[in-house]
């Protein structure tokens, strides 16, 4: 069958005009070559490819609706572009190559006017349905009439783009030590082909990798409302750490403040028993004297490191020692004669 106008417009075979246009305004806005700088052949290729599908099938929608030609379609399904191309242009008595596309910077100025890419609104002298000028399906895209030229050249700006629309995303410590995954439903306002605006809403996937930290940015790209003659905006979500109610974050590392031990155990030795935030048991053995400030290292028991894949930071346990209140006097002269006071 050839191309499938259909597939490349991303509509099925009952779409109405309002479809088409809106499929038409979306795609056409997200490949054209001036807002892809970085892959232009790409999405040159894709520009065109998608006016020409949006020609093709507005074509048979035109031939159905005003001609009451319901074969077309018929056709289209049934032989693809081929058969398309060999139909009489809508309205003539015959003759072949009926399918004739417009250039593209035509049909991309229909819908948005004095174009937002610099190369102006068909107007007196330019024909609505002009034969291809500079080589090729779609003529004026090489040599000097090039449309695909800097913001710069063109005689009308670039769309602004609003600025980024961001929002936290609060997150636990084991998310943050574990990963997860989140599923966020946002509602925004989109253009219809009519440019009129509706809302929308839509489930969005972020993949929480482990050892994310606080203020890192998740970006969705043309996520957030849209307005006329704008780009869509970008919708950020902002990683923000929720408190735990045992370990504190330093960087990469875990800290474990104010663990009580008695005096006994300061002195004497203890086990320090935790859970970790992956739900893990562990025994620590305190075989060292608890002075003041003294802390406890545990290697690699903290926070993964998102660059260094299987590598985490320490965990730090700091101490807090309990003094007794009262000491009996065999207690206090116990105390002497082991310490040697």
């Amino acid at each position: 069958m050839g191309v499938d106008y259909y597939e490349i417009l991303k509509v099925n075979k009952n779409a109405t005009d309002d479809d088409l246009k809106k499929a038409y305004r979306k795609l056409a806005m997200k490949w054209h070559p001036d807002k892809n700088p970085t892959n232009k052949n790409e999405a040159e290729a894709q520009f065109k490819q998608i006016s020409e599908a949006y020609e093709a099938i507005y074509s048979i929608f035109l031939s159905f609706l005003v001609l009451n030609d319901p074969q077309k379609r018929a056709i289209y399904d049934q032989y693809g572009e081929e058969g398309l191309k060999d139909l009489p242009p809508p309205g003539s008595s015959g003759g072949s190559s009926g399918f004739n596309p417009r250039n593209a910077k035509d049909i991309f100025a229909e819908f948005f006017g004095s174009s937002p890419f610099g190369f102006g609104s068909t107007g007196p002298g330019q024909s609505m349905r002009c034969q291809s000028d500079g080589g090729g399906m779609f003529g004026g895209f090489t040599g000097a009439d090039n449309i695909f030229r800097t913001y710069s050249e063109g005689t009308s700006a670039m769309p602004r783009k609003p600025p980024p629309i961001e929002s936290k995303l609060p997150c636990s410590l084991e998310e943050l030590y574990s990963g997860s995954t989140r599923k966020m439903k946002i509602s925004r306002t989109v253009m219809d082909g009519n440019g009129r605006a509706i809302p929308e809403t839509e489930i969005l996937t972020i993949d929480v990798k482990p050892g994310w930290k606080k203020g890192t940015k998740i970006t969705f790209t043309d996520k957030g409302n849209e307005q006329p003659n704008q780009l869509p905006a970008d919708l950020v979500f902002v990683i923000d750490e929720k408190p735990h109610d045992i370990y504190k974050r330093d960087g990469n590392d875990l800290l474990l403040v104010h663990h009580r031990v008695s005096l006994a155990e300061a002195l004497g030795g203890t086990t320090v028993n935790l859970t970790t935030l992956d739900g893990r048991k562990l025994s620590i053995p305190v075989t060292d004297i608890v002075s003041p400030g003294y802390e406890l290292v545990v290697a690699r028991e903290g926070m993964p490191i998102v660059k260094e894949l299987g590598n985490r930071g320490d965990l730090k346990i700091k101490f807090e020692v309990k003094f007794p209140t009262k000491l009996t006097s065999e207690q206090r002269a116990g105390l002497r004669r082991a310490l040697g006071g």
